[in-house]
């Protein structure tokens, strides 16, 4: 199954596609956008650009477990996307992708600019690499 994750952020949001075998999990684009109904927007026109069977959107749960006002939003626009979309949407929990994305990137010695503008598409493929092992280990 083709599956898109998204990774939203205030600034910048990640996004990652996979293969339809799910094997392989890849950057896709960042979309630099702050203004909601813009950012809806473009995530819509990578919708139909990949044409995903289910969008994997990041849920920032506190380290607690519990959902915190950005966890919320992200809920909130994951709702949107579906049903502006019509592909089903799941929330997954991304604490720690993006200080894992960070990580990755120092190994690389991918610094500055560049390193802000693709550690959000970085983050989206921690997701989906990490959402695409779920489900190997818990299909019925």
């Amino acid at each position: 199954m083709k599956i898109m994750s998204i990774d939203l952020g205030l600034a910048r949001t990640g996004i990652a596609v996979c293969d339809p075998l799910e094997m392989l999990a890849s950057p896709h684009t960042v979309i630099f956008e702050k203004y909601e109904p813009k950012l809806i927007e473009k995530i819509l026109a990578v919708i139909n650009e990949l044409n995903p069977e289910l969008i994997v959107v990041g849920y920032p749960l506190n380290m607690d477990g519990s959902a915190g006002e950005r966890a919320k939003e992200c809920e909130r626009i994951s709702k949107i996307i579906e049903e502006k979309s019509g592909v089903k949407t799941e929330l997954y929990d991304e604490r720690c992708t993006t200080v894992m994305s960070h990580n990755a990137l120092n190994v690389t010695n991918v610094r500055g600019k560049k390193r802000k503008d693709i550690v959000d598409a970085v983050a989206a493929v921690m997701i989906l690499e990490s959402f695409l092992e779920y489900r190997k280990n818990n299909k019925k």
